[in-house]
């Protein structure tokens, strides 16, 4: 590790005053962020702390809506009887994601505005439709996400909280790699007034809708449907864990077994 400032913020005005004087990184619950420090991945010259930052907590039902703080940690979205009767789907997402540690530190927040390829929180925040509420203005799931570890968001701009409308249907799937276990291939599929959406995290650069999926499962909503459908392997991920026609053939099978799972 290396040297830098810390500071800890007391609201959300403050924490994005802090960024835009110091030209830091905000530190969330630091689970991407610390290890990329470490490795020399990352070296901001300084930290801007949001734990103490208590509008950024907690969850809520408004409407049709589920409202999570984005400094909610991923242990507190599986244990939440509110997120288990709104959408089972998300509480069982979180659950799933990394280790005890990770769920007990990591954010809702901090993930998303992080955009790891692997990670599970993109998938369902694209695949419900989610809204993306900041501290200058509300984003579209559609137009959050932007490419590797890259989102729409600005220079000292922080996510408060995520609005998810709450679905017929929905399930998530992945295929976890045994070691790290973040998503090798994760499915999220959602049914809503809207329709249906599909998305993919851990098959590419960044998460991403599955079109042919969704147009089949719009069609026919059964797990049938959605394992008949080839997807492209031309821009998927290739690696030592497995090639771009592997990735392509498990979005398949994640899929119909989120079908399947959401009934």
């Amino acid at each position: 590790m290396y040297s830098f400032e810390l500071h800890k913020a007391d609201s959300v005005a403050n924490a994005a005053a802090l960024l835009a004087q110091s030209g830091g990184k905000a530190l969330a619950g630091g689970q991407s962020l610390v290890a990329a420090m470490k490795m020399r991945l990352a070296q901001p010259n300084a930290l801007v702390d949001l734990s103490g930052i208590a509008e950024l907590k907690g969850i809520r039902k408004e409407g049709d809506n589920l409202v999570i703080g984005a400094m909610t940690r991923h242990a507190d979205v599986a244990a939440s009887k509110t997120v288990k009767d709104a959408i089972p789907a998300l509480a069982a997402l979180a659950e799933g994601i990394g280790d005890r540690q990770v769920r007990n530190m990591g954010t809702i927040g901090g993930s998303l505005a992080n955009n790891d390829p692997a990670a599970c929180y993109p998938a369902a925040v694209l695949a419900l439709g989610a809204t993306i509420h900041t501290n200058k203005r509300k984003i579209a799931a559609d137009d959050f996400f932007k490419g590797m570890y890259e989102t729409a968001l600005a220079d000292a701009e922080l996510i408060t909280s995520v609005s998810f409308p709450i679905p017929k249907k929905a399930a998530y799937m992945k295929f976890v790699q045994p070691a790290s276990r973040f998503a090798l291939v994760g499915v999220f599929v959602a049914q809503g007034a809207g329709g249906v959406r599909v998305a993919v995290t851990g098959a590419a650069p960044s998460v991403f809708r599955a079109k042919p999926l969704e147009d089949a499962l719009a069609k026919n909503f059964s797990a049938d449907a959605a394992k008949a459908v080839k997807i492209d392997a031309a821009g998927l991920n290739s690696d030592l864990h497995g090639s771009p026609a592997y990735r392509a053939h498990l979005i398949s099978v994640m899929a119909s077994r989120a079908v399947a799972a959401a009934g």
